[in-house]
């Protein structure tokens, strides 16, 4: 009994769902609440707003927050260098995605002048002939 109660206080989280205000999420990836403006204006993180313009970062948004820290920290990249590797990372994602579910070709809407719909009217024709 004990463990269904527990299962229903604490549902599966939602990653994209944003609970953190600015100042828990800069303790969360260790940084100054400034930073994360900076990371906002740059285009690199879009934190969520409340009705009163709160910030509030998802799970999704700290895991990139940590990685930007990471790239910029330890691998020596700027800024810039992280947006153009994000651009890069979402045409990659888009492309594996149309390669794994292509468009099916479209219909034609005129018929092949082989098929049955288009042998019946060249037939006629050819018996008034």
């Amino acid at each position: 009994m004990r463990q269904r109660t527990a299962a229903r206080e604490h549902p599966a989280r939602d990653p994209g769902r944003p609970v953190y205000v600015i100042s828990v999420a800069a303790g969360l990836v260790r940084a100054h609440p400034r930073t994360l403006r900076i990371y906002e204006v740059e285009g690199l993180v879009c934190p969520a707003r409340t009705p009163t313009n709160i910030r509030l970062y998802s799970e999704n948004d700290i895991r990139r927050v940590l990685w930007i820290r990471h790239l910029t920290q330890n691998l020596g990249v700027n800024l810039a260098g992280v947006r153009v590797l994000f651009e890069l990372e979402e045409r990659l994602g888009a492309r594996i995605l149309e390669t794994l579910y292509p468009e099916p070709p479209a219909e034609t809407a005129e018929p092949d002048e082989g098929s049955v719909a288009g042998a019946a009217p060249a037939a006629a024709a050819a018996g008034r002939a």
